[in-house]
């Protein structure tokens, strides 16, 4: 049978060290759950999928500064010259890239009067020709890609069509079809086509990420500044970026050839805050939890020093070793769960903060009690073995005078 009011009375004598000890657990209990909540949050952004192959994936820029070149059929010229080589499986100019943190975004409406149309919500604007899809390797659960006969050179240009992510057309249409609707962008008509399995768009943190539409614009003729994607299997990318340079400067050297990066590369970039942020939580989160069992070691440690005769004269009048280490152990629990429950309250309270400050999810109630199950656990080893240490003090040891 556990004596509770004996220890509570024990505690009561030195009120500062548990004082302090209980604080720390309180603090403990609320920042780690909310801490581990954000970093589960982190790493679930970063394992979505983006609806591409990544690793097939690489982008590069081509500069032209002859003044007099016509864009329009240099671009015509340049995919079929990237086509043509060894290895390229499809190429098409675009844009912008999934998970790039930079692009375009853009909204249609179904009417063409504004004052009465309805708008989408917010999406990434992908450009590209009939080879887009294959270049991101995107499934199409819906109608059509593109024909070579509809693709446009200018965003001016009629005869616009688009094809949507599901996730959007799921948002603006629901379980309708897409296929064949008319939408409106100004003065612009846009036909939808098609509809893709999956599709991310640029910015990882938008609420409308996985919003996007690829519009049938060849964009490479459209500036001096192209932006070709190409995808290829990874064991030749090595070499790509030099053949497809030399080829590239030999048909037209007045132009510069550069930022070589594979989608998989982009996609490290954009998330490496998140990825940072998640590491420096986690560091947070151990050194938390390693400071607060170094706490109740200290304390139990001290306790025993301080209490060695009270614990000798306990074992004088019949205490097992057992009764010893129970004292000290359901000392170290009556801390922690009062700790945890004010710091479960306190951790609710915390993320009901961020959420209003940073747009996070509410945090979820299994956190704060995952965090008191843990801080529970880790303090067992913590006191268990001073506790063990206090259980083998001999009875004629500690009743001694010093």
């Amino acid at each position: 049978m556990l004596h509770i009011k004996p220890i509570i009375s024990s505690l009561s004598r030195s009120k500062s060290g548990p004082i302090l000890l209980l604080l720390q657990i309180i603090l403990s209990v609320a920042i780690v759950a909310n801490a581990s909540f954000i970093i589960h949050e982190r790493l679930s952004l970063m394992a979505r999928d983006s609806g591409v192959v990544e690793e097939q994936i690489v982008r590069f820029n081509v500069y032209s500064f002859e003044p007099t070149i016509d864009h329009v059929q240099q671009n015509v010229i340049d995919q079929q010259i990237i086509r043509s080589l060894p290895n390229v499986m499809a190429v098409s100019s675009t844009n912008m890239m999934p998970v790039s943190g930079s692009g375009w975004m853009d909204r249609y409406v179904d009417g063409p009067n504004p004052d009465t149309a309805k708008s989408m919500p917010g999406f990434a604007l992908y450009l590209g020709n009939q080879h887009l899809l294959d270049v991101f390797g995107a499934e199409l659960a819906d109608g059509r890609n593109f024909r070579p006969d509809e693709i446009n050179t200018r965003l001016d240009d009629t005869g616009m069509k688009a094809m949507v992510s599901q996730a959007l057309a799921t948002e603006f249409w629901g379980d309708e079809s897409p296929v064949g609707k008319i939408m409106y962008q100004g003065d612009q008509t846009i036909e939808i086509i098609g509809v893709i399995k999956q599709l991310q768009g640029a910015w990882v943190d938008h609420r409308h990420f996985e919003y996007s539409v690829i519009q049938n614009i060849d964009f490479g003729g459209s500036s001096q500044n192209k932006t070709y994607a190409v995808r290829l299997l990874p064991e030749h990318m090595e070499d790509f970026e030099q053949q497809v340079t030399e080829t590239l400067l030999a048909e037209n050297p007045n132009r510069v050839i550069n930022e070589f990066h594979t989608l998989s590369d982009i996609k490290q970039r954009t998330y490496n805050n998140h990825r940072l942020m998640a590491w420096l939580l986690s560091t947070m989160v151990v050194l938390l939890l390693l400071i607060t069992a170094l706490g109740l070691t200290g304390m139990v440690m001290f306790n025993i020093q301080r209490r060695t005769k009270q614990i000798g004269t306990r074992r004088a009048l019949g205490a097992s070793k057992i009764d010893i280490i129970k004292h000290f152990m359901v000392e170290n629990y009556l801390i922690c769960i009062v700790g945890g429950v004010i710091g479960g309250l306190l951790a609710l309270q915390l993320g009901e903060q961020l959420m209003k400050l940073y747009s996070l999810p509410m945090l979820p109630n299994m956190y704060p009690i995952a965090a008191v199950a843990g801080l529970l656990l880790v303090t067992t080893f913590a006191v268990i073995f001073p506790a063990f240490r206090a259980a083998n003090i001999a009875p004629a040891t500690a009743t001694r005078t010093v």
